[in-house]
């Protein structure tokens, strides 16, 4: 290899890196703390289902608030985050419903049209960021035949209501997704 051809892959490697750097920094600047080490969700496999949905509308005019992913049914859901199931619950819209709070109290995930949770999955539960904590399904107001994870966040009030907080488009929040979920690991 000639010092030229060195040179040139440096140079384009320190530039590489440049552009990471200010993404990251840029990135997490506008992430709440508790938000900066987010993990997608489901296995990496699934990020080209991600879509940016926040501001879609839905019945009503309301905005949507969460992003939808595509996945086959079944496909395994990730706690993004250490924390605490706060709740499970069954709604119309949402069918099989997680919330989840991180460590703080701060911020809750929620997680809608689950299949079915993960064995073991209840109430008060601690769980570890990368644990099956349920799976994609179809449940609620969702179509038969699209199968998907409807994922939120949003930043709790004083009152910590697993049901209401201020939303928080999840989109540009995922950090780097792993490659095969965590199955061991919950503790109560």
């Amino acid at each position: 290899m000639s010092r030229k051809s060195r040179g040139f892959r440096l140079v384009a490697a320190i530039a590489v890196l440049a552009c990471a750097f200010a993404f990251a920094a840029v990135t997490v600047e506008k992430l709440p703390p508790a938000a900066t080490t987010l993990l997608f969700p489901l296995p990496v496999s699934e990020l080209p289902g991600l879509r940016d949905s926040f501001h879609d509308k839905r019945s009503g005019g309301r905005d949507h608030e969460a992003v939808d992913i595509i996945a086959p049914h079944g496909t395994p859901v990730l706690a993004v985050s250490d924390g605490r199931i706060a709740k499970l619950f069954l709604s119309v819209p949402g069918g099989n419903t997680i919330y989840q709070f991180d460590p703080t109290g701060t911020y809750a995930y929620y997680y809608a049209h689950l299949d079915r949770y993960a064995d073991g999955i209840l109430e008060g539960l601690e769980v570890r960021r990368g644990d099956v904590i349920g799976y994609v399904g179809n449940t609620g107001n969702a179509a038969a035949t699209a199968p998907h994870l409807h994922f939120a966040i949003f930043k709790l009030g004083p009152e910590r209501r697993w049901w209401q907080g201020e939303a928080i488009d999840p989109y540009p929040y995922f950090a780097a997704p792993i490659a095969s979920p965590r199955t061991s690991g919950m503790t109560r």
